[in-house]
């Protein structure tokens, strides 16, 4: 029997021995699988807090579901590479829509903390000012900073994303969000003094 049919087997009995609620069975099983779960996440999510929340969250999927696993179907790798890439693509589909949703509402448009009560109204009115406050102070950059920088914050994108978009080069988009960020905290600062 060869090296990776002997793997295969050992991944599967980990994965039979989860399913029993055997700990160390999952421990072993990420020692094997969590390094190229996280650099296919990466690849596809491009971002290593994201990737490895999402292989976090693989883990979890698979001591949950591994009664369910059934190796006529697969080995234990392969459900959990699926099970990767299925999740990262659903980040990156998330950030999306939270980005075309963003981009599809005028900043004022985005809703402010319901009220309930005397307090919530004093909190409203001091989150309209201070949304206000950050508008203009956007507005007053100039317009090579804007667009990144709205990309960035209300966006969600990361540089690399933004830089694509725009095609820019990333080092012009990583200048431009960073001296538009300081020129935004030296307007504020101001405006709160």
């Amino acid at each position: 029997m060869t090296d990776l049919a002997t793997n295969t087997l050992d991944d599967d009995a980990l994965i039979h021995r989860m399913a029993a609620g055997d700990q160390s069975a999952c421990g072993e099983l990420y020692d094997r699988f969590s390094r190229p779960l996280f650099s296919i996440a990466v690849r596809i999510v491009v971002d290593r807090t994201e990737a490895e929340d999402i292989v976090q969250d693989v883990f979890v999927a698979l001591w949950e579901k591994a009664p369910t696993f059934d190796a006529s179907r697969g080995t234990a790798f392969a459900w959990a590479v699926t099970l990767t890439r299925n999740r990262a693509i659903d980040r990156l589909r998330s950030r999306r829509r939270r980005a075309s949703l963003l981009g599809a509402a005028p900043p004022e448009d985005v809703p402010a903390p319901a009220e309930s009560g005397p307090s919530d109204s004093a909190d409203h009115l001091i989150f309209k000012e201070s949304a206000g406050a950050v508008r203009a102070a956007l507005a007053s950059l100039p317009l090579e900073q804007i667009r990144p920088l709205e990309l960035a914050l209300f966006g969600g994108l990361t540089q690399q994303e933004i830089a694509s978009r725009l095609a820019e080069p990333l080092g012009t988009v990583k200048a431009r969000i960073r001296r538009g960020l300081l020129k935004l905290r030296d307007v504020l600062a101001r405006r709160h003094d």
